[in-house]
């Protein structure tokens, strides 16, 4: 597929590439992995102002299997996104911490479901007493 000429990837245009090839994403889909391998086409969307690389299925690798150390560091990730500096609640979604730096209980007043976080430990729900 690579055109050795040129030195350039033969690009396809939204839903024009040949069986067997996919996106990282639709790999993903498949519980599959590019697995080191280099794109071999390229997927133009939007009229050309969108591109994605494009993969042969065929030597794609199955994806790793979570291991206990990469969910305690993912959860540690996603616990900085979704917990609120001021009141210490953890969300179930990320804050949108970069804008307005809490959760829009703290930012504003209005006020979050309570199926929506956890209180920090040591805290009650004011119902619950």
């Amino acid at each position: 597929m690579y055109e050795p000429r040129t030195g350039a990837l033969p690009v396809y245009r939204w839903r024009q590439a040949p069986k067997g090839l996919a996106t990282r994403r639709q790999l993903r889909e498949q519980r599959l992995r590019p697995g080191g391998q280099d794109p071999v086409a390229v997927i133009e969307c939007r009229g050309g102002k969108r591109k994605a690389w494009l993969y042969e299925i065929d030597r794609a690798l199955p994806i790793r299997p979570m291991t206990l150390a990469k969910e305690v560091a993912l959860d540690k990730a996603m616990a900085k996104r979704q917990t609120c500096p001021t009141c210490r609640r953890r969300y179930t979604h990320c804050l949108p911490l970069r804008t307005l730096g809490a959760c829009l209980d703290c930012h504003d007043g209005t006020p979050a479901a309570p199926f929506s976080y956890v209180l920090p430990p040591g805290e009650s729900f004011a119902a619950a007493a």
